[in-house]
Protein backbone atom coordinates (compact mmCIF):
# COMPACT_ATOMS: atom_id res chain seq x y z
CA UNK A 1 0.00 0.00 0.00
CA UNK A 2 1.04 3.54 -1.06
CA UNK A 3 2.30 5.72 1.72
CA UNK A 4 -0.79 8.94 1.65
CA UNK A 5 1.08 12.06 0.58
CA UNK A 6 -1.12 14.19 2.98
CA UNK A 7 -0.14 13.67 6.33
CA UNK A 8 -1.99 14.88 9.40
CA UNK A 9 0.86 15.41 11.48
CA UNK A 10 2.52 17.87 8.67
CA UNK A 11 0.03 20.20 9.75
CA UNK A 12 2.51 20.88 12.54
CA UNK A 13 5.48 21.50 10.60
CA UNK A 14 3.42 24.57 8.38
CA UNK A 15 5.73 27.02 10.67
CA UNK A 16 8.95 25.32 9.37
CA UNK A 17 8.53 27.75 6.20
CA UNK A 18 10.13 29.79 7.98
CA UNK A 19 13.28 27.78 7.71
CA UNK A 20 13.82 28.33 3.91
CA UNK A 21 12.38 31.56 3.50
CA UNK A 22 12.23 33.58 7.29
CA UNK A 23 11.43 37.15 5.78
CA UNK A 24 8.49 36.53 4.04
CA UNK A 25 7.30 33.69 6.38
CA UNK A 26 7.22 36.33 9.01
CA UNK A 27 5.06 38.63 6.90
CA UNK A 28 2.57 36.09 6.13
CA UNK A 29 1.61 34.51 9.67
CA UNK A 30 1.88 37.99 10.93
CA UNK A 31 -0.70 39.10 7.68
CA UNK A 32 -2.96 35.90 8.48
CA UNK A 33 -3.24 36.55 12.22
CA UNK A 34 -4.42 39.77 11.98
CA UNK A 35 -6.58 38.46 9.38
CA UNK A 36 -8.58 35.91 11.79
CA UNK A 37 -8.80 38.80 14.59
CA UNK A 38 -11.98 40.39 15.23
CA UNK A 39 -13.07 43.04 13.03
CA UNK A 40 -16.74 43.73 10.92
CA UNK A 41 -16.79 39.29 11.36
CA UNK A 42 -16.26 37.86 14.42
CA UNK A 43 -13.81 35.35 14.57
CA UNK A 44 -16.47 32.48 14.79
CA UNK A 45 -17.72 33.35 11.06
CA UNK A 46 -14.07 33.89 10.39
CA UNK A 47 -13.62 30.25 11.41
CA UNK A 48 -16.86 28.90 9.23
CA UNK A 49 -15.93 31.22 5.96
CA UNK A 50 -12.52 29.41 6.71
CA UNK A 51 -13.83 26.13 7.20
CA UNK A 52 -16.11 26.85 3.41
CA UNK A 53 -12.91 27.98 1.80
CA UNK A 54 -10.47 25.02 2.56
CA UNK A 55 -13.19 22.46 1.13
CA UNK A 56 -13.58 24.71 -2.07
CA UNK A 57 -9.68 24.96 -2.47
CA UNK A 58 -9.62 20.82 -1.28
CA UNK A 59 -7.05 21.75 1.63
CA UNK A 60 -6.76 18.86 3.94
CA UNK A 61 -4.57 20.88 6.18
CA UNK A 62 -7.07 23.14 6.06
CA UNK A 63 -10.18 21.21 6.49
CA UNK A 64 -8.69 19.34 9.26
CA UNK A 65 -7.55 22.90 11.35
CA UNK A 66 -10.99 24.55 10.95
CA UNK A 67 -13.00 21.48 11.70
CA UNK A 68 -10.98 21.41 15.05
CA UNK A 69 -11.39 25.47 15.39
CA UNK A 70 -15.42 25.56 14.70
CA UNK A 71 -15.54 23.09 16.60
CA UNK A 72 -14.03 24.73 19.72
CA UNK A 73 -16.09 27.14 19.26
CA UNK A 74 -19.49 25.84 18.87
CA UNK A 75 -20.27 25.40 15.43
CA UNK A 76 -22.50 22.50 14.79
CA UNK A 77 -21.95 19.89 12.85
CA UNK A 78 -24.98 20.92 10.82
CA UNK A 79 -23.43 24.48 10.63
CA UNK A 80 -20.08 22.83 9.15
CA UNK A 81 -22.25 21.07 6.48
CA UNK A 82 -24.26 23.65 5.18
CA UNK A 83 -21.31 26.01 5.23
CA UNK A 84 -19.36 23.05 2.74
CA UNK A 85 -22.55 22.66 0.86
CA UNK A 86 -22.50 26.80 0.28
CA UNK A 87 -18.73 26.28 -0.76
CA UNK A 88 -19.94 23.50 -3.13
CA UNK A 89 -22.89 25.36 -4.70
CA UNK A 90 -20.39 28.48 -5.41
CA UNK A 91 -17.59 26.18 -6.65
CA UNK A 92 -20.26 24.23 -8.89
CA UNK A 93 -21.74 27.25 -10.10
CA UNK A 94 -18.81 29.09 -11.41
CA UNK A 95 -17.44 25.87 -13.18
CA UNK A 96 -21.31 26.49 -14.99
CA UNK A 97 -21.14 30.15 -15.71
CA UNK A 98 -18.70 29.57 -17.62
CA UNK A 99 -20.33 27.60 -19.76
CA UNK A 100 -21.43 31.08 -21.13
CA UNK A 101 -18.30 31.54 -22.33
CA UNK A 102 -18.10 28.52 -24.29
CA UNK A 103 -22.00 29.51 -25.65
CA UNK A 104 -20.58 32.52 -27.05
CA UNK A 105 -17.42 30.87 -28.33
CA UNK A 106 -20.06 28.49 -29.93
CA UNK A 107 -21.85 31.53 -31.02
CA UNK A 108 -19.13 33.36 -32.64
CA UNK A 109 -17.85 30.11 -34.48
CA UNK A 110 -20.61 28.93 -36.02
CA UNK A 111 -21.40 32.24 -37.68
Amino acid sequence: MSKPYYKEEDLKKFKDIADFEPELAEKFFGWYGKVFEEGALTAREKAIIALAVSHAIQCPYCIDAYTKDTLKMGVSEAQMMEAVHVAGAIRGGASLVHGVQMMNKVKKLSM
